[in-house]
């Protein structure tokens, strides 16, 4: 695989796990039933913090990407994955730090005590938080592809030298002139 389209798929994999952090915050910002709730602003504020880290991410790949285009600057393109890899990771911290069970447990409990729209509403907030995790894994594994082709080419334009000692004995031909007419 080219180094373009690995960053090309990682470009779409983070594509497709902002649509679905997207589609989270919606739930949780406008679909909630009534009034502003503890859980609103706490979940909220959190994607939100997700969305902006995954932004910062997306701007650093497709830099990345570019790098690569047309004349290929691998220094650059690895500046950028690296930028993006510690982005993803904050993200995932933060993401499965939701969605532990310390987590989604008083947000759970608040919608079966409430019920009705309420409990209908934590239970969404769940299953998009779930529905992140395949982008999730889908990003980490363009990742993981991105570095390793960075690796392969990096290692193709190396040079490797190897010498070996091997002795040589050296004798000057006046020394053998001399040593020849001493016999004669």
């Amino acid at each position: 695989m080219t180094l373009e389209t690995a960053f090309k798929t990682l470009n779409t994999c983070l594509l497709n796990l902002r649509e679905e952090m997207r589609s989270l915050r919606t739930t949780i910002r406008e679909d909630k039933p009534s009034d502003s709730i503890i859980f609103e602003d706490t979940f909220g504020d959190a994607v939100d913090d997700l969305l902006g880290r995954l932004e910062t991410g997306l701007l650093a790949a497709g830099e990345g990407q570019q790098a690569v285009a047309l004349h290929i600057d691998l220094d650059s393109a690895r500046r950028d994955l690296a930028v993006c890899q510690d982005q993803f990771n904050q993200l995932i911290y933060h993401f499965f730090d939701l969605l532990s069970y310390d987590g989604l447990a008083p947000l759970l409990r608040f919608g079966r005590q409430q019920k009705g729209e309420w409990g209908a509403w934590t239970n969404s907030i769940k299953t998009g938080l779930e529905r992140c995790q395949t982008p999730i894994y889908e990003v980490n594994q363009a990742l993981f592809l991105c570095w390793q082709t960075v690796v392969e080419r990096t290692g193709s334009a190396s040079v490797s030298v190897r010498t070996t000692n091997i002795g040589q004995h050296i004798t000057l031909l006046e020394n053998r002139v001399a040593a020849h007419e001493e016999i004669a």
